[in-house]
């Protein structure tokens, strides 16, 4: 990542714009969505700081119609691809095909651009389809582009894709592999209502529904925020905290927690350094704020962590989930240490 730049007069009027902004987006969807706060808050973050997010949870819970609402709210164009085990990759970038020009009788190649080329895109039930085709779409999302025929096709900005899987059934899936799921910002777990909430969902759903929502943002206006969101700055107490709760999931290194060592079989990579601090700088933003904290590390340590740590069958066996792990790294991780405001390059002198 860059180095960051000082906010102008400009962007510290558009952090307040974004706070209220943000504020009516979560109206907009209340209109239509019950519940679902911390759902909602995450994707926010996710497309602010052009990531993508992996989303798990039963049939029912309203994910297709919560990323719709969204896109509409966003005024984004989005495209729904139900993944099934006969999916292409093709199905999905799109293809070419021969034309003939009726005025001179030649033949060429017209590319048919695929559903991947909106905005938000919903990958249903990702899982549902060979590695070949979850790779096409992967791949879409790395390099923001698809290349048919020799020739690149630039995918419309911003880009943001919205994968489901169920985590009950598994027969007949292909589950991505850990560096696949590396790929997105955060993993995110769609939950039952509670009570209340699903009392109101059942009163609203079975009445007349009449609920138009508006659109809050523009593209441009999204373009413009996730590059504010790249400027804010983070002190180096931050960035080192972030580097300690990552560098503690690798049983390489020296000096893990003996939970980790007892627990795990794997631990999160560089990208989620990098994610965590992204998160935090679009919590921030999102909240008005123009500098990032240790406490928005926290607030998006699950979601950016959970699909980073591999448990071994240790944990399986007395149902220790990633989620129990980064509960514990949150709590034995200290916010700062002796030497977090010396640069790296200069620890070992003043060790």
């Amino acid at each position: 990542m860059q180095p960051h730049q000082e906010l102008s007069a400009d962007d510290m009027a558009s952090l307040e714009r974004t706070k209220q902004a943000s504020a009516t987006i979560r109206a907009e969807l209340g209109k239509v969505i019950v519940g679902q706060k911390d759902v909602i808050d995450q994707l926010l973050l996710a497309i602010f700081a052009q990531g993508h997010c992996l989303l798990e949870g039963v049939p029912g819970l309203a994910k297709t119609l919560m990323v719709s609402t969204l896109a509409r709210s966003l005024h984004l164009s989005f495209s729904r691809i139900q993944f099934t085990p006969d999916l292409m990759p093709s199905d999905i970038t799109g293809t070419e095909v021969i034309q003939e020009d009726k005025a001179s009788g030649t033949r060429q190649f017209k590319f048919l651009a695929g559903p991947v080329f909106s905005n938000i895109i919903l990958a249903d039930e990702i899982n549902r389809t060979p590695p070949k085709t979850q790779a096409a779409l992967l791949e879409a999302m790395q390099e923001k582009q698809v290349t048919i025929g020799g020739q690149r096709h630039p995918l419309p900005a911003p880009f943001f894709v919205l994968a489901t899987q169920n985590p009950i059934e598994q027969e007949g899936t292909y589950p991505l592999p850990e560096a696949q799921q590396d790929r997105f910002m955060f993993k995110v777990f769609v939950r039952y209502p509670d009570y209340a909430e699903e009392y109101r969902i059942a009163e609203t759903t079975t009445a007349v529904l009449n609920q138009e929502v508006s659109a809050v943002l523009t593209a441009d206006d999204i373009l413009s925020l996730q590059q504010i969101v790249r400027r804010v700055p983070v002190a180096p107490h931050v960035i080192h905290y972030a580097l300690r709760l990552v560098r503690a999931t690798r049983l390489a290194e020296g000096g893990v927690p003996s939970f980790i060592k007892e627990w795990c079989s794997w631990g999160a990579g560089p990208r989620a350094v990098q994610y965590l601090l992204l998160g935090a700088k679009a919590r921030a933003v999102l909240d008005g704020r123009y500098f990032a904290t240790t406490d928005d590390i926290k607030a998006v340590a699950h979601p950016v962590l959970r699909h980073r740590i591999i448990t071994n069958y240790s944990a399986e066996a007395e149902g220790i989930t990633s989620d129990v792990v980064v509960d514990r790294l949150l709590t034995t991780i200290p916010d700062r240490g002796e030497q977090d405001d010396v640069a790296p390059e200069l620890q070992k002198a003043f060790a």
